[in-house]
Formats: structure tokens, C-alpha cells, sequence
């Protein structure tokens, strides 16, 4: 795609510095690069130059590169001008470069160019500002490997395997007259179940690789006077949240941000879970505490272990609790408890105990969030995924099993294809091979100026 503009920001991030590139891209930047250095630099070789204004004085000196297209990262002309990171000498080089003719970029437009011109496909792009934004060494492995394309040629190999299948039916529907009912073949079935299987594969590896890049959020629930407060407050090495003895003193919900090993968490501490609630504040408090349960990626149920040992509260809250929503029992004040917990001899949620008091036990705590966080396997191959892509993945798994039940119950040719084809183009929404313009301005608004 060929644009008529072009477009200039500031590459790096606001404020003071040693260096400040200013990104230049468009049909124009050979004629810009010309004027601010007085001559076209060599293509891709650092050249040192002086900045020059409209009456030829120099705004700056320093290193300038230019990249011509279709052999840079946009797929146009790019020029970069590495200045002192001051931003009066940098707002001074975008200005030039308004003045010749150039226009300001819009948050994104340098990635959102390189998708346009086939140099990234979506999910790459959106790797890109993964990449950027990422809070650990996990979360940017993970982006790296979805900018490498990893995720993109996973999503590529579903996409081939569903077009084989749906030749494969198609081909059945057109020449109905043959011996052979190709609908009824097992190895139709068979590969519709492998495709399945490959599915699940690409989705716990997008699970994994969101959860890095997100964060996990994590409801901390329980009795009264469990020790949820305490906890929040361990966690977030802060006093956060108000703790006393009274039962109840939690009401609305107190959120914390905080990281294990560079590994995002949010944290939320809710109001204590019982049938009769003090006052209607409280009962609105445990109604809140419900409704952030359902929407968590995992609850952490806070016991007291000094007098319910063998988790009896668990018990009696359990059919309130999301059925969805993984569950690990949390036994605290372990300081204060005496023997092993009968709960330890049951099967059920993991559990760990500790005292927040103490800080024992916080150790095996964030190990186990780490693990649902997919830290200990990141290595093993998680992406760098979003929610949008996961939905994807999901309708598009969903389309391919209903394919199966129409196949296996009807012996329906058309109607599994049309589940086939369903399930390409939800596939194809996340490297761009199907989109809309509201979806590109959504995803690349999220991105910072000049990348």
C-alpha cells in the first residue's frame, strides 16, 4: 500500500536524555533528509551530520540513517535522526520536518504502516507493543517469539489444516455419485479430532503468553478475620489495606498491582463471605466480592488455620464459589495452628500454608502463582497472545467441534464446511488476513507515538 504522506514523531520515550531519535517515514523523506543534512545520506550506514534549520544553522549534530523502501521497517522511505534527548532540540527536528512537509504520526502509524506493507502481519504488530510494555523477561521472551512469528505460524498451520479438511468435504459434496462416501470415511473424523487436539495446544500456549503479558488477577476470599487484609498487605510490602480484629472491617475492594519476579499480579482483597451479613454495606461488600470472582483468573481462599484447620469454611462456601474459576486454599496464621491440618489428607484444590504474619510460607505461595502464571514453562514456548486472540481461537475451536457433531449426527457435508470456513476467517482475524478498519484504530491506538 502506497501513501501519499509522510509522517514524523519522536521514537523515543518523553523526556531527558543522552539520545532522541526522531523516525521520519514516506515518499518525501528522501527530499527531507536532504535538506535538514544537505545531502542524501548513503542507504543504511550511519552517517554524522549537522541538524540544520531553514536558515541554515544547525538545530543539532549527530548520527542520521536512512533506509530506502522498500528495505526498512515501515516497507516506504525512513530516515532516523539520532540527536541529544532534549526536548526542545527534538520537538525543534519534528518542526522541521513540518515545515518541508511532513505531518505529525498518529499513535502507532509506523507499525500500522509495516502491517499495510506486508513487513508484519497483526498478531506480529501487536508484538511489537507487547515487546515494548512487558514486565518481565518471561512476557518479552514471549513477545520476541510472537515478532519471530511463532504464534503466527501456529495460527498458519490451523488455517492450512482446515483448508485440507474443508477441500476434503467439498470435494465429497460435488460428486455425490461416487462409491465412496467420503463423509462416512473415519479418517475425516480422525483428522477433525486432531485438528482439535491442535487446538488445545495453541490455546494453552495463548493462555500462557496472555497471563505473562496481562498479569493474572487474583481475588483474595474467605471468612471474616481470615487474614486477607494481612495478606495483601505481605504481598504488597505496604500497608494497603486496614486490619484489625473486628470481623468485617473490609468492605469495598481494595486492588494492588504488584510483581513476583517481574511477573504481573493484581491483587484484590474483598469483603469476608457469610450468610449474615452485619449491615447492608456489608452485604453489598460480599455481593462485590462475588461479582470480582467470577471475572478473576484464580481465587485464593484464605483459612484460618488456628481454627479451622481442616477447612470447613471452604466447604460450606464452595457451591457459592465460580465453578469455572480455579481455586487454591490458602491456610493462614500456620504461627498459631498446631498439628497438620486435616485438610492436607483430602483431595481437592492445591493448598498452601503461611503465616502473614511471619511471612513463612510466602516463598511457596509465589512459586505456586508463578506456576499458573505459566512462568516455569515460559520457556517451553508460550507467545505472546491478547483477549481478542484467545476469542478468536475459541470460536474458531467452537466452529470446528460443531463441525464434528454435524458430521457425526447429520452426515451434513454442507453445514461442516460452513463450520470450516467459519473457523479460517476467525483464525484469519488475528493476523489480519480478515479485519475492518474499526479493529486496526482500536489495536494500533493502544500503541505510543512514533512506533
Amino acid at each position: 500500500m502506497t501513501h501519499t504522506d509522510t509522517i514524523v514523531a519522536v521514537a523515543t520515550a518523553p523526556g531527558r536524555g543522552g539520545i532522541g531519535v526522531v523516525r521520519v517515514s514516506g515518499p518525501k523523506t528522501p527530499e527531507i533528509a536532504a535538506v535538514i543534512l544537505g545531502e542524501l545520506p548513503a542507504a543504511r550506514r550511519a552517517v554524522f551530520g549537522r541538524f540544520l534549520d531553514a536558515a541554515g544553522e544547525p538545530i543539532d549534530a549527530g548520527l542520521a540513517l536512512f533506509f530506502p523502501g522498500p528495505h526498512s521497517y515501515t516497507g516506504e522511505h525512513v530516515l532516523e535522526l539520532q540527536a541529544h534527548g532534549g526536548p526542545v532540540v527534538l520537538e525543534a527536528l519534528v518542526s522541521r520536518v513540518l515545515e518541508i512537509g511532513g505531518r505529525r504520526a498518529q499513535p502507532g502509524e509506523f507499525t500500522q504502516r509495516a502491517f499495510l506493507n506486508d513487513k508484519l502481519d497483526l498478531a506480529q504488530a501487536e508484538a511489537v507493543a507487547d515487546l515494548i510494555d512487558a514486565g518481565s523477561q518471561e512476557a518479552a521472551r514471549a513477545a520476541m517469539r510472537s515478532l519471530q512469528g511463532e504464534f503466527s505460524a501456529m495460527v498458519q498451520g490451523l488455517t492450512e489444516a482446515l483448508t485440507e479438511l474443508r477441500a476434503y468435504v467439498e470435494a465429497a459434496i460435488d460428486f455425490p455419485e461416487e462409491e465412496i462416501d467420503f463423509l462416512a470415511d473415519q479418517e475425516l473424523s480422525d483428522r477433525l479430532e486432531t485438528v482439535r487436539g491442535h487446538f488445545a495446544a495453541v490455546e494453552a500456549s495463548a493462555e500462557q503468553g496472555r497471563l505473562l503479558r496481562e498479569g493474572m488477577t487474583v481475588v483474595l476470599a474467605g471468612r471474616p478475620n481470615a487474614g486477607k487484609s494481612s495478606l495483601l498487605n505481605r504481598l504488597a510490602g505496604y500497608d494497603a489495606a486496614i486490619v484489625t480484629p473486628i470481623p468485617g472491617t473490609t468492605r469495598d475492594i481494595l486492588r494492588e498491582r504488584i510483581h513476583i519476579d517481574g511477573m504481573p499480579l493484581h491483587v484484590l482483597d474483598t469483603a469476608g463471605l457469610r450468610e449474615a451479613a452485619a449491615d447492608s454495606i456489608e452485604a453489598e461488600g460480599i455481593r462485590r466480592a462475588q461479582a470480582e470472582m467470577r471475572r478473576a483468573d484464580r481465587v485464593l481462599f484464605v483459612i484460618d488455620a488456628a481454627t479451622d484447620p481442616d477447612g470447613a469454611a471452604f466447604r460450606e462456601e464452595r457451591s457459592r464459589l465460580p465453578p469455572d474459576v480455579p481455586a487454591t486454599l490458602v491456610f493462614n496464621k500456620c504461627d498459631l495452628a498446631t498439628g497438620l491440618p486435616l485438610a492436607d489428607t483430602v483431595a481437592g484444590p492445591p493448598r498452601i500454608h503461611l503465616s502473614a504474619l511471619t511471612g513463612e510460607g510466602l516463598d511457596a505461595l509465589a512459586a505456586h502463582l508463578k506456576s499458573c502464571m505459566g512462568y516455569q514453562t515460559a520457556a517451553a514456548g508460550a507467545i505472546s497472545a491478547r483477549r481478542r486472540h484467545l476469542e478468536a481461537l475459541a470460536r474458531a475451536r467452537r466452529a470446528v467441534e460443531e463441525g464434528a457433531r454435524q458430521l457425526r449426527e447429520r452426515r451434513a457435508g454442507e453445514l461442516v464446511a460452513e463450520e470450516l470456513r467459519l473457523a479460517q476467517q476467525a483464525l484469519g482475524e488475528i493476523t489480519g488476513d480478515v479485519t475492518s478498519e474499526d479493529l486496526l484504530g482500536k489495536i494500533f491506538a493502544s500503541f505510543c507515538i512514533g512506533k
